[in-house]
């Protein structure tokens, strides 16, 4: 299975994924979105229509959620005055104008929440976390608050998206996974960008962290071409985020740190027995 999170509005992002999904002979119904299919890119229109005629599965996320109900920003949860909240405007702005009904009515009808067994390993795709659709969860979030929202799901593996940097997390013999997003860089100094991919074998579920390389550089002169000269233009040929806002300090430390490629082993002797976790 293939799962990655915010297209973005980055329609060159997301078309270099479905090859690679394509060359990796991964089908449609075995590819989840995390949601955010509409941000802080360009191509609002193209990415919907790509990923609608892809015919995977997608997950509604904060950004689905505003642009259906015609709320006048983008959910995200950024504290009002900030410079995210600041930034955000803009995009907002444009993607709302150049959105249809039809998208709209698309974004409504998209799940919450998505669950699937995979290895007899019970998963569920979150966007934010089991109690909030924009909560922000991080590599650094306390235990405390993840068990919080473990305890709402009845999964032993969760993937969540919204933050935008892939990380992954075991909690009392409990996983959580974020498989990054595809449209804008990890805050790691890097135009690539982040999926992951989960394979099984026997015994043995394997979640794996993987680069996407794609033409940044048209990504980022389509923003250019639209009058969307500003500092998620700049990240995306940077890799750098234009506010830390929103991360902990932890992440705002790490700043163009490139990531380091993961891969989880998590092994069931039997369907009865708990999975055990190493990296």
């Amino acid at each position: 299975m293939l799962i990655f999170g915010g297209p973005y509005s980055n329609s060159h992002a997301l078309e270099a994924l479905r090859q690679e999904a394509k060359r990796l002979g991964i089908p449609p119904e075995h590819c989840i979105c995390t949601g955010d299919i509409v941000a802080y890119c360009a191509q609002p229109t193209q990415t919907v229509a790509a990923i609608r005629d892809w015919g995977i599965h997608c997950l509604m996320g904060n950004c689905e959620e505003s642009f259906a109900n015609n709320t006048n920003d983008c959910g995200c949860g950024f504290a009002a005055g900030t410079q995210c909240d600041i930034l955000s405007a803009q995009w907002f702005n444009f993607a709302n104008t150049h959105l249809n009904n039809d998208a709209r009515q698309w974004f409504a009808s998209l799940p919450r929440s998505i669950t699937f067994e995979l290895n007899g390993i019970a998963s569920q795709v979150v966007h934010g976390s089991p109690s909030s659709i924009n909560r922000f969860m991080f590599a650094s979030t306390s235990k405390d608050i993840f068990r919080q929202e473990l305890a709402l799901s009845d999964a032993e593996l969760i993937i969540g998206g919204h933050c935008g940097i892939p990380f992954t997390r075991c909690i009392d013999g409990r996983l959580w996974h974020n498989a990054g997003a595809i449209g804008m860089p990890a805050n790691d100094g890097s135009t690539h960008t982040w999926f992951s991919i989960l394979d099984t074998d026997n015994s043995q579920l394997s979640v794996t962290m993987h680069e996407l390389h794609y033409d940044a550089s048209s990504a980022h002169q389509a923003m250019l071409d639209a009058n969307m000269n500003n500092g998620y233009a700049k990240a995306l040929i940077t890799g750098l985020w234009p506010s830390m806002d929103v991360l902990p300090i932890a992440e705002q430390a790490q700043q163009g740190q490139p990531l380091q490629t993961q891969q989880l082993i998590i092994e069931r002797a039997s369907l009865n027995d708990k999975p055990v976790f190493s990296l």
